[in-house]
């Protein structure tokens, strides 16, 4: 059983803001929601604009969604008047008015994908109504962007519980990113540095100066042990050194939940930041190349944890959509005991002393 690469995903902290992020992807009602916007962020770099603010009412069906533009106000003679220019992960709605185009709604990071040829548009009274199918007819989509919105309300049916492990070489960076996860998502927010230092009753650096980063590296193993078995929680793991999470022996329980290493970098460019994960994961030195996501993270300021927050999501999101059997392969690997034979899980009975037998090759699951 074969999981799907790491994917990576890059932010940028720069003065105008925002993050850029790689996409690293009717007559029902019953999900519709109405919405006012100007400009809006999204997780994988992309964002809803418009010239103006807009109103717009979003439903998602089964197979098809409709998305209803209010066109009150706005002097238009006709059809001819409206261009909507829909791709698979993209959509951009402009209307001509007084010999110039003006741009209603703007977007190049759509929830998920949709079947750009099978788009349909019409004029109902003062609405502009636009019909699209979806690539995926089982996901539900909670909007037509991604957004922090959109991806914590999306992700519980992607996630199905699962736990989510935040690692990297900063402690700091760890609990402000897994604290908006938590927050977004209603996980336990969980910290091992304050468990570790509560068991202790010292601080992590006292600790470390009197039995060494090995002994609190070992005793955050043993912590994460007695979590791997926790359901609905955002772990912020211990950064540096003395991390459990640094080290590749150290995996066997952080296999249980969906990892996302929050790695810092000093590339300038998306480009430069993937082939710069890539490194890292076939590398494979630091433990931290075991995990599912690598968010590499330019320069920090705990105002954007939000933004690193949105872009772990929307690169879990991805991963998930990749395997829709994930969540039930993490469960799966919690109920055998967490044996270390992640991502190819062994039959029940395996032990894991056998796993460099070359005599013995039992099949994977």
């Amino acid at each position: 059983m074969a999981t799907a690469a790491p994917a990576p995903c890059f932010f940028k902290l720069s003065s105008s803001h925002r993050s850029a992020l790689p996409a690293r992807r009717f007559a029902s009602r019953d999900a519709a929601a109405l919405r006012t916007r100007g400009r809006v962020s999204c997780g994988s770099g992309g964002s809803l604009s418009s010239a103006t603010p807009i109103s717009y009412e979003f439903s998602d069906g089964s197979s098809d969604m409709e998305l209803r533009l209010q066109l009150g106000g706005v002097d238009i003679s006709g059809p001819r008047d409206i261009h909507v220019d829909a791709n698979d992960t993209s959509l951009t709605i402009k209307l001509k008015h007084s010999g110039s185009l003006t741009t209603l709604m703007e977007t190049d990071s759509l929830f998920d994908r949709i079947k750009s040829a099978e788009t349909i548009w019409y004029l109902d009274d003062d609405q502009l109504v636009i019909n699209m199918k979806k690539q995926d007819p089982e996901l539900k989509w909670p909007d037509i962007v991604e957004s922090w919105e959109s991806l914590t309300a999306g992700s519980m049916q992607l996630l199905r519980g699962t736990s989510i492990y935040i690692v990297g070489d900063s402690t700091e960076i760890n609990q402000k990113v897994a604290k908006e996860l938590a927050v977004g998502l209603g996980y336990t927010p969980l910290e091992t540095k304050e468990l570790l230092e509560t068991f202790a009753k010292q601080t992590i650096d006292s600790w470390a100066l009197a039995e060494g980063y090995d002994a609190i590296a070992e005793a955050e193993g043993v912590l994460l042990e007695s979590l791997s078995s926790h359901v609905r929680a955002v772990v912020a793991t211990l950064g540096g050194q003395q991390g459990a999470a640094r080290r590749a022996d150290k995996w066997q329980h952080l296999y249980a939940g969906f990892t996302v290493w929050l790695s810092t970098t000093e590339a300038t460019d998306e480009d430069s930041a993937q082939k710069e994960a890539r490194r890292h994961i076939e590398d494979g030195s630091l433990g931290y190349a075991n995990a599912d996501v690598v968010v590499k993270v330019q320069g920090w300021d705990a105002d954007y944890s939000k933004t690193v927050a949105q872009a772990s999501l929307s690169a879990l999101k991805r991963l998930v959509l990749s395997d829709r059997k994930l969540p039930d392969k993490k469960s799966l690997y919690i109920r055998l005991g967490c044996r270390g034979d992640w991502p190819n899980i062994k039959p029940p009975g395996w032990d894991p002393s056998t796993a460099y037998d070359s005599i013995t090759s039992p099949d994977t699951l």
